[in-house]
């Protein structure tokens, strides 16, 4: 069994990780997210409408993900975490790949779904992975800086995505051989699957650390995770619901911003493409960063909730930004963007560091994977389906994106604040529990 004395890692090799992490990440959003700014070439060539698309931007990627998600939970809790990711890398890429070669809509659909199957191996690993290499104060900041790969894959995908666009509408289709002639949406799938397999040699400069905490190296079975999590289950519904809801509103919305400022403000993708996505890669990044220095900055003045706090603070300040779709003047609503790009990423890494905070060694990844389970699946699967069905069949226009992305957005954001709020109380009572659970276990038999 491991020594729960150890040192972590140097400050050197705990930061490598993370760096290498954060590429997983990056390359694992780009893909996901790459879509978002091809909606209307994609549409155009498998004569689908905005329902049918968020089902490729967002069910058909969530469905498999969450259902690996929990194995490889419990996978990264007992097994090499860095060939779980490596694995995870290699199969998601293969697929994005795939994806480059559909002809028909449910080409699109079975592929997605492996893109989503392979990314499940990643985050439940990693978190793990930082868990054991920083101490409990340095955690929300290095989780939040992993997390930073939403907001740098995201806006890379919005930059490639209208590259792309803009690069179709003055050169058309491209002959490559052995696959023939492909569309310069496919050529990008194509290009990004095979950057990934590339990358899973990267993934070699990775190093295990050991395992630290309560019950580190003890292999727990199913059914005492499962009574662990029954005695924390108003911290685990309330987090997990109420961090599922800001997903919620946080991928039903940025799945249709690029339509939002196409079809209200008139802009091409390719302009799209470069405003957005810088300011999706610097406000995400500063605010998801700033959410974990500012948890991190209250646990040592002995918050023990503080990434609780942090996520109610975010739900409040994200549900005052939410306005920016209703404004007008479009200088206005790239500042506003701005900070509601800022606001919507700060709960994204403190989030996940809660989890550790009140979980034992040997069940973190799967309570890792449940907590992925749940926001991916209300967030992911269900967000960009919901505005589309609001703009299909409740204001039936097109043009009505910006009203369906503002009350969808809001009125979700609305119920994070009350969950997360309820949860603050039970959440401070979980760390107990966990103080507990640890001094029973290192009682003698």
């Amino acid at each position: 069994m491991p020594n729960n004395n150890s040192l972590y890692p140097t400050t050197a090799r705990a930061w490598g990780t993370v760096s290498i992490l954060l590429l997983c990440y990056v390359l694992s959003f780009i893909d996901r997210q790459i879509l978002n700014l091809l909606v209307a070439p994609i549409r155009r060539d498998l004569d689908i409408n905005d329902t049918q698309m968020s089902l490729l931007m967002g069910l058909s990627f969530a469905i498999f993900y969450v259902i690996c998600g929990i194995p490889m939970g419990r996978i990264a809790d007992s097994k090499s975490r860095k060939g779980l990711i490596g694995f995870g890398v290699f199969v998601w890429s293969l697929m994005t790949a795939a994806c480059g070669l559909a002809q028909q809509y449910w080409h699109f659909v079975l592929f997605r779904i492996g893109v989503g199957a392979g990314e499940a191996a990643l985050s439940p690993a990693a978190y793990s992975l930082m868990a054991d290499s920083f101490p409990p104060e340095k955690r929300a900041t290095a989780i939040s800086v992993y997390s930073m790969g939403i907001y740098l894959g995201a806006g890379m995908a919005f930059l490639l995505g209208g590259m792309v666009v803009t690069f179709a509408s003055a050169k058309g289709d491209v002959l490559l051989p052995i696959v023939g002639m492909v569309r310069p949406w496919q050529l990008i799938f194509l290009i990004l699957g095979a950057a990934g397999i590339a990358f899973c040699f990267v993934l070699l400069a990775l190093k295990e650390p050991v395992r630290k905490g309560v019950g580190a190296g003890v292999a727990v079975p199913l059914k005492d995770v499962g009574a662990y999590l029954m005695s924390i289950r108003k911290t685990v519904l309330c987090h997990n619901f109420g961090f599922a809801c800001l997903s919620f509103a946080s991928y039903g919305a940025s799945a249709w911003i690029p339509t939002f400022f196409i079809r209200n403000h008139g802009l091409t993708p390719g302009e799209v493409g470069m405003y957005y996505g810088s300011i999706v890669m610097v406000a995400g990044s500063l605010g998801i960063v700033f959410g974990g220095r500012l948890a991190d900055y209250l646990a040592k003045r002995g918050y023990t909730d503080s990434n609780m706090r942090v996520g109610v603070l975010a739900a409040v300040l994200t549900l005052a930004c939410n306005v920016v779709f209703l404004i007008d003047d479009l200088t206005i609503v790239w500042i506003v963007m701005f900070f509601n790009v800022f606001t919507v990423a700060m709960p994204f890494g403190v989030a996940p560091a809660a989890i550790q905070e009140v979980m034992p060694n040997s069940m973190r990844g799967q309570a890792s994977a449940i907590y992925l389970f749940t926001v991916t699946l209300i967030g992911l699967g269900i967000g960009p389906t919901a505005v589309a069905m609001v703009t299909d069949y409740v204001f039936m226009d097109d043009m009505a994106v910006r009203y369906s992305i503002f009350w969808v957005a809001s009125i979700i954001t609305m119920a994070s604040v009350v969950l997360l709020w309820m949860g603050l109380k039970p959440y401070r009572e979980a760390r107990e529990t966990l103080v507990r659970w640890g001094d029973k276990q290192a009682q003698p038999a």
